[in-house]
């Protein structure tokens, strides 16, 4: 391949990466206020208007941008300005950097050609996610720190103690994954969860069986693992770096885009746990019963297949819609009894999308550099599919569990945690050595 289409590949690749996850900042905004305001029963966005057009409350992250960008931006007297201004663009960079050894579809083969699905391919790929991710910890100490104020470097030092109690039970949650793949690279543990256990009965394009899933083989890794990347994540029920109601934060001397940035940070380290519990745990890009080769082989089958459940499943979900609808006009006065016309309408284009798309591969099916392309596309929908549905579950768990209290935080970290990834590293290691799993 010529030097120049590899710099453009490589370029494509990280922009990919780096849209992928400033894009769905905005959705996980969205998700944070309408899902808590869906648990909690009260109004959620939904005044913030474009033309009229509210979109369900997420025109309200446009208002936000507006808002941060011109606010004042305001440096307080006495600060350790070195400090306070660097900390909030290391806490961005650290969480944008982390993401690039993630897989977000099988290696594509185009002719002679193998574009690799990640901006940075590294055969030590879950190294780099620690190594890097470690250093975001600087930019909260540096906040704390810089501010020259009591409650953030309460903060910063509560950040520090969390990140080094539950970092050392995220490690030892993914050694005994690691001795039963074999591998330190993410894309390599992606590929293999794609076999199965047992015996398989093959349907078409799919293959029915035990699929060799991180959670399947290693459950109490998993649950380990993402019990600390909340944790990591400073997320409620272990936000206490920025407990409000205790020590308002690190970030409380912090205004307009600096303080923008800790908050964008935030959601790209979630989005960065969930691509990692994603890939580690739960298959990555592997679609559910259709190994790679099967999905390009049968790609344009699968492909209508698709493009027929969701235009089936869009016109069934719009009768409930409706339904929905008729309870908010008589529960709500106020603008939330609109609420169930904006799914209405999406259910609707989306509808009518898959019957567009359908038309369209019935009259061109797909076939040969179509068909590899076509299932790279359906894998990283599929990655994308479940990266945002952890995103969600991050904000599931905020709205449900209460915060604990500091020596509750620690005491699960070192006497509750620890332990049992101990535990599960030395069982794994018997299995693996009398099994050779």
């Amino acid at each position: 391949m010529p030097p120049a289409a590899e710099l453009a590949i490589s370029a494509g690749r990280a922009v990919l990466v780096w849209g992928l996850q400033l894009s769905m900042i905005p959705l996980m905004i969205w998700f944070e206020r309408k899902v808590s305001a869906y648990i909690a029963d009260r109004t959620g966005p939904n005044r913030a208007n474009v033309l009229g057009i509210r979109m369900a409350g997420f025109i309200h992250n446009i208002a936000d941008v507006l808002k941060l960008l011109m606010k004042e931006d305001i440096t307080p007297a006495g600060v350790h300005r070195f400090y306070f201004l660097i900390a909030p663009f290391i806490a961005m960079m650290i969480s944008l950097m982390t993401f690039a050894v993630v897989p977000f579809a099988d290696t594509l083969q185009i002719g002679d050609h193998a574009i690799r699905m990640q901006a940075l391919n590294l055969n030590v790929g879950i190294l780099w996610v620690f190594a890097i991710a470690s250093f975001g910890v600087f930019g909260i100490i540096f906040a704390g720190y810089g501010a020259n104020n009591k409650y953030s470097i309460l903060g910063g030092l509560r950040a520090s103690a969390q990140m080094i109690s539950y970092e050392l039970s995220l490690s030892l949650s993914i050694i005994g994954l690691i001795m039963m793949f074999g591998t330190l690279d993410l894309n390599a543990i992606a590929q293999q969860q794609g076999e199965f256990w047992g015996p398989t009965l093959q349907l078409g394009f799919l293959t029915l069986g035990l699929p060799k899933w991180g959670f399947i083989i290693q459950p109490v890794g998993a649950i380990l693992f993402m019990t600390a990347v909340i944790a990591e994540t400073n997320r409620n029920p272990f936000d206490l770096p920025e407990a409000e109601s205790e020590i308002v934060g690190y970030h409380v001397e912090y205004s307009s885009v600096k303080f923008a940035l800790f908050f964008m940070a935030e959601y790209v380290n979630i989005l960065v746990a969930s691509a990692v519990t994603v890939t580690l745990f739960f298959g990555g890009w592997q679609v559910p019963f259709v190994p790679t080769e099967s999905l390009i082989t049968h790609a344009n089958t699968v492909v209508l297949v698709l493009l027929a459940k969701i235009a089936i499943l869009s016109i069934l979900l719009i009768l409930p819609a409706r339904k929905w609808h008729r309870t908010l006009q008589r529960l709500y006065t106020d603008k939330r009894k609109h609420e169930a016309n904006f799914w209405t309408a999406v259910l609707g284009l989306q509808a009518l999308a898959c019957l567009g798309g359908l038309a369209f591969f019935a009259a061109s099916p797909l076939d040969g550099t179509g068909s590899s392309v076509a299932a790279a596309v359906i894998q990283f929908l599929t990655f994308c599919g479940k990266l945002t549905f952890f995103g969600f579950a991050f904000v599931w768990v905020r709205w449900t569990l209460p915060r604990f209290r500091y020596d509750q935080l620690m005491g699960l970290g070192w006497k509750g945690m620890l332990p049992l990834a101990i535990a599960n590293l030395f069982i794994t290691a018997i299995l693996v050595l009398l099994f050779d799993l």
